[in-house]
């Protein structure tokens, strides 16, 4: 390139990043926000925990799915429209969600009753499968543009940083949410039937506190009934504004722009690449790969983590430790921010000291995070609430390192030409984990067993990530060796 290119391709590959960064953090504002909704629906409508957890655990099943879907896509399509088509339909989606209750009042005649509930239950299932059907246009299109515009010596720290999308986007709807459940809806208090509805609703959360407790968590759920309309709402205006700086700011690839194309990259198939060529090309180098394979089961247990904090803690905090919704929000926002910052050293540490081999360090980061879980779990019920949320904080830092790592460490596996499809398959296998463990069985355990069931899962499967990421570490090892011998 010349002096002027290299100027040229600089200020595009940093809008790039920065674009994909913010749109994709967007995708968040209308994916996460169905977490901070639970409360109030559980205080209206009773819905259990349980419920909910098998709601998200087949949504997550579906986006695991449609991630990789759209990760096989993305390496075909062009990003930029890849990505709206998705946050379109998001936002509008969400919007539906907020009417929910008059949707369902409409085709019931009723506004409250079992029929009622079990028509909001189906209707809220309905949309979060079609609202994670099209939550998986958001990763990989992002994950190939940024394989088009960054060198592979600078990948790892470059994704760290971008990976701070998925913190940024957490952390403003934790704030946002928790802001909107404390300071929206309409005051019921003085309302007798609708305290008796909310009384019976939470009876299994109130028994276990005492009575002023008791008295503050109903009073808290009487004066903002209806709030978590809000929450759907507003992410889904946002998500509007999203689409329009997505379309205006993202180009797919430098050629697009006049610019040379980076050494090695591939926007579709070459012309002597037949479709079986590439389908070959694909099973080698990511559904035979023993390497992807091993990343992809670690990532599986990696999320698990972090999908418990972000669907539970809000939960949590307002159930077991006595936290308002906003102070549940800002702990869960918390966790979210030293997040960025551990994504960002941890990508660092594995350019600087280890090559780019990002096993390595996210070993070292589950380690932490088994740590500083396990003591979160031991604090006692009467802890300090900024204990706590020191501690979660320290998790998060840890937690996110290896999130980021492990999809650069697929697509350094796979190459250029399937970057997307790596990442989509061990997308998969994480949504997996985050569904099915997260969502599911930690909804299950807290319903049965208490808090104390949940915890027990994030612990165990931090443990088994360590030791899967500890085999694929020593794999390459072994690989890298062998090459060296031929």
């Amino acid at each position: 390139m010349t002096a002027e290119q290299t100027k040229r391709f600089k200020y595009w590959q940093w809008r790039t990043i920065i674009g994909t960064m913010i749109g994709y953090a967007i995708f968040y504002f209308v994916r996460k926000n169905f977490s901070f909704a639970i409360p109030g629906l559980t205080a209206e409508y009773g819905i259990s925990k349980t419920t909910f957890g098998v709601i998200m655990t087949l949504v997550g099943l579906i986006y695991g799915v449609s991630k990789f879907v759209n990760g096989v896509l993305a390496d075909r399509t062009n990003g930029r429209w890849h990505m709206v088509t998705g946050l379109s339909v998001c936002s509008v989606i969400n919007f539906i969600f907020g009417c929910g209750a008059i949707i369902c009042a409409w085709i019931t005649g009723q506004t409250y009753g079992t029929t009622f509930i079990h028509t909001l239950v189906v209707l809220f299932g309905v949309l979060l499968i079609l609202i994670n059907m099209f939550q998986g246009c958001g990763f990989p299109p992002c994950n190939r543009l940024i394989t088009q515009w960054v060198p592979p010596k600078e990948l790892a720290t470059k994704m760290s940083i971008w990976n701070a999308s998925h913190s940024i986007g957490a952390f403003i709807i934790a704030i946002l949410c928790g802001y909107l459940m404390g300071h929206t809806g309409t005051d019921m208090t003085g309302d007798p039937e609708m305290r008796q509805r909310v009384v019976e609703n939470t009876a299994s959360i109130t028994e276990k506190m005492d009575a002023a407790s008791a008295e503050a968590y109903v009073t808290n759920a009487l004066q903002h009934v209806g709030a978590w309309q809000w929450t759907f709402w507003v992410p889904a205006a946002i998500a509007v504004l999203g689409v329009i700086f997505i379309i205006v700011t993202l180009r797919d690839t430098p050629k697009s722009v006049g610019l040379p194309e980076l050494e090695g990259t591939k926007t579709q198939l070459d012309e002597h690449d037949s479709s079986e060529e590439f389908k070959a090309f694909l099973r080698k180098k990511v559904f035979l790969n023993p390497m992807i394979w091993g990343l992809a089961v670690a990532d599986f247990f990696v999320y698990i983590v972090r999908f418990a904090v972000l669907d539970w803690g809000p939960t949590f905090l307002q159930e077991s430790r006595g936290l308002s919704s906003s102070m549940a929000g800002w702990t869960v926002a918390i966790f979210e921010v030293c997040g960025i910052t551990g994504m960002l050293l941890a990508g660092w540490i594995s350019d600087k000291f280890f090559g780019g081999r990002a096993q390595r360090t996210c070993v070292f980061c589950m380690a932490g995070v088994i740590l500083f879980i396990s003591l979160f779990f031991a604090l006692p019920e009467s802890t300090d609430p900024v204990v706590l949320l020191m501690m979660l904080a320290v998790a998060g830092f840890f937690i996110y390192g290896p999130q980021a790592l492990i999809g650069i460490a697929a697509a350094q596996q796979a190459t250029k030409k399937a970057a997307a499809t790596a990442n989509g398959f061990t997308g998969l296998f994480g949504y997996l984990g985050g569904s099915v463990a997260a969502s599911a069985i930690v909804g299950y355990t807290v319903d049965f067993f208490g808090w104390d069931g949940g915890f027990m899962v994030m612990i165990g499967g931090s443990v088994l990530a360590v030791i899967l990421l500890v085999i694929v570490m020593l794999g390459e090892r072994r690989h890298h060796q062998q090459l060296k011998q031929a």
